[in-house]
């Protein structure tokens, strides 16, 4: 029964863990990246400390809904669709975006 309970308590740790885990992982390869940008650009000091934090500190591009929403617009008006095969037009375009 101990040997069960410990188990349990372990697993749940471990899962605790995990997600920590990731999200230290992609931090680390977030800094590789930089590093590396860095090197290439040659920075030495105050400009490297000053990139470094910049690039670490940028998030990544996301679509957001209204963006697709704005290309789907375009294309569909640029196609002149109208009623049901708008719609459909729309309706797969946000879902492919």
């Amino acid at each position: 029964m101990k040997k069960m309970i410990l188990s349990v308590a372990v697993s749940l740790f471990a899962a605790s863990l995990a997600p920590a885990a990731l999200a230290a992982g992609a931090q680390q390869n977030k800094m590789k990246e930089c590093n590396a940008s860095a090197g290439e650009k040659e920075l030495k000091g105050d400009e490297r400390k000053a990139f470094m934090k910049e690039c670490l500190s940028a998030k990544p591009a996301k679509t957001t809904q209204q963006d697709k929403m704005k290309t789907c617009n375009k294309d569909a008006g640029e196609k002149a669709l109208k009623g049901d095969e708008r719609k459909k037009f729309m309706s797969d375009c946000l879902k492919a975006n």
